[in-house]
């Protein structure tokens, strides 16, 4: 599979399949472009998505960088620091996601509120 672009706002990142999770994975990248208007919660934003599938290797605690679906709401999410459920930094999901991607953070300045985000293939 090609790796993927992650458009947050005016912001680009690069992204990579993961090896975990391959039903989600591929599941992801047939409905590529993903995007809409973003919810941000703590250091996460998830948007809405035509993906469903089911729960396959979920985890609640992530890597800042971690794209993930969110079975429980059909949603896809960018984790980068701690969120409202997070014990110390790292990033923890409301509940358990499917992580199918990691994107690169370097120099990522996220906004204070909510954004655009997009996934399409990359380059």
């Amino acid at each position: 599979m090609s790796d993927l672009r992650v458009t947050v706002g005016d912001e680009e990142l690069t992204a990579e399949w993961a090896e975990e999770n391959p039903d989600t994975r591929a599941a992801v990248a047939e409905s590529l472009p993903i995007g809409g208007n973003a919810t941000r919660w703590g250091e996460e934003l998830y948007v809405m998505s035509g993906v469903d599938v089911p729960a396959e290797s979920t985890r609640s605690n992530v890597e800042p960088g971690a794209l993930a679906y969110w079975p429980q709401g059909n949603a896809i999410c960018l984790f980068w620091g701690p969120t409202p459920a997070s014990a110390g930094e790292k990033p923890r999901a409301a509940s358990p996601v499917n992580v199918f991607a990691h994107a690169d953070l370097s120099g990522f300045e996220p906004g204070s509120g909510g954004a655009r985000l997009r996934l399409e293939v990359g380059d």
